[in-house]
């Protein structure tokens, strides 16, 4: 039996609220688009490449999204020691773009829902003006800035999202 991406119910996004509920509903609306994009397709599909040269595939997008999940929200807010679960700092820096397999679609989807859940368990306590230096610039970021990055990152890769499956089935819209 092959895998299919589940059915997702579209979900409304939150127009009236404190800022971390707005924040919030705005990440999970861009969540939730990126898991409609993959709703009905199996592995193959989800792993069909956009065009060459270019690696991207709705899949790589999960598993991009996953690393950035992980990065952004455990790994530099909650400071997590974690590992990359695709990539390799200097080795393999686009293993989550180019190491996709159809057959691991199932564990990746998986993987990514597990980590918007250990992602958003992982800052649920700390306070929007949180800061952590990011590592490469130097530069004190607060948690703020990373809900609004992750929305921004998700509206990005939205539209990637949108060719790629209409490029598989010709589905359109959200």
């Amino acid at each position: 039996m092959t895998w299919t991406a589940p059915e997702i119910q579209r979900t409304s996004q939150q127009l009236v609220g404190d800022e971390r509920a707005m924040l919030q509903s705005l990440l999970d609306r861009g969540r939730n688009v990126l898991l409609w994009k993959c709703q009905g397709l199996n592995g193959t599909q989800l792993a069909t490449r956009s065009v060459e040269p270019s690696s991207m595939s709705l899949l790589g997008l999960l598993r991009h999204m996953t690393e950035t999940e992980r990065g952004w929200f455990r790994k530099r807010a909650a400071a997590e020691d974690l590992d990359y679960l695709y990539c390799a700092l200097g080795t393999n820096e686009d293993g989550d773009f180019d190491d996709t397999e159809a057959a691991a679609a199932e564990a990746d989807y998986a993987r990514y829902l597990d980590e918007i859940a250990l992602s958003d368990k992982a800052v649920a306590t700390l306070p929007l003006d949180h800061t952590v230096t990011h590592p490469r610039t130097g530069t004190d970021l607060s948690l703020r800035w990373i809900y609004l990055h992750m929305i921004e990152e998700y509206g990005r890769h939205a539209g990637h999202a949108d060719l790629l499956r209409e490029r598989i089935d010709g589905a359109t819209g959200y």
